[in-house]
């Protein structure tokens, strides 16, 4: 790259000596600091919740067989679930879902050898996850949620009369616009819907989100869960652009990640 070229690159960015960043390096570090203090205090909280007993008989199909909520932890006092979006009129599981469950694999046996069990969950058959796991090169466990009220009760599946009716709860809030064949849709909605083979309608009756769980004396209490931008510290890619020169920088781009698998073919 010539010079001119570089210049061109850096004139709407601060240039400065090493003593000017050092200066602000640590102003900086204040605050990260601070936020540090911050998100540890807010952990806190999550875990002061109140947990609320599970009464219903959830159950599971997965690859070793039916199985209750209580069987996912597998031994272990806590499970954390998960909810990626793969709909039953999806061809293909979400590709933003996708890309924050591409840091599962590393990270699922290190919980499981610290009492606590990580599962995808999604309303889809069986045979479709397991095909899809072969496709990602996935081993985390993953169950199908098919016949059971699970994804409703969370508040991550709805019907097409709640969403006809704009009668959906997500995010902890009620309401929200009816939606049918005429509704405009913006890009990333559009662009995901159809990386999974679906229109905007099919693909918005499936949220994301993750929940928590704790299995005592027998019995399975809900601790957690959190939906939309809550799930953004799980998105590994994104705590590293966030530390990157330009950041998101997504302004322009909209949704420019693909599966693992296709990059190259776009």
């Amino acid at each position: 790259m010539s010079e001119v070229q570089n210049d061109t690159l850096t004139r709407d960015h601060k240039i400065g000596s090493r003593k000017e960043w050092l200066t602000a390096r640590l102003d900086l570090l204040k605050a990260e600091k601070e936020l540090t203090r911050r998100s540890d205090e807010v952990a806190r909280r999550r875990q002061d919740l109140p947990w609320v007993r599970i009464d219903k008989d959830y159950r599971f199909e997965t690859d070793e067989g039916s199985a209750l909520l209580a069987d996912l932890f597998r031994g272990r006092s806590q499970l954390l679930v998960y909810h990626y979006m793969f709909g039953p009129d999806y061809k293909a599981g979400c590709a933003t879902c996708s890309t924050i469950a591409d840091g599962f694999n590393g990270f699922a046996i290190h919980l499981a050898h610290h009492d606590v069990m990580l599962w995808c969950v999604s309303l889809v058959p069986l045979a479709k996850i397991q095909a899809y796991k072969r496709r990602m090169g996935w081993t985390f466990p993953w169950a199908s949620s098919v016949g059971n009220d699970f994804n409703f009760d969370f508040n991550v599946s709805f019907t097409e009369k709640q969403q006809r009716e704009g009668d959906i709860e997500y995010n902890y809030a009620r309401g929200g616009h009816a939606m049918d064949s005429t509704t405009q849709f913006p890009p990333p909605v559009t662009d995901n819907a159809a990386m999974t083979g679906t229109d905007p309608l099919t693909y918005t009756r499936e949220r994301p989100g993750m929940s928590a769980f704790v299995l005592e004396d027998g019995v399975v209490y809900h601790t957690y869960s959190t939906y939309a931008r809550g799930l953004d510290g799980l998105w590994g890619m994104y705590q590293w652009l966030d530390r990157a020169p330009k950041g998101r920088n997504e302004d322009d781009t909209g949704v420019w990640w693909r599966r693992h698998d296709e990059y190259g073919k776009h």
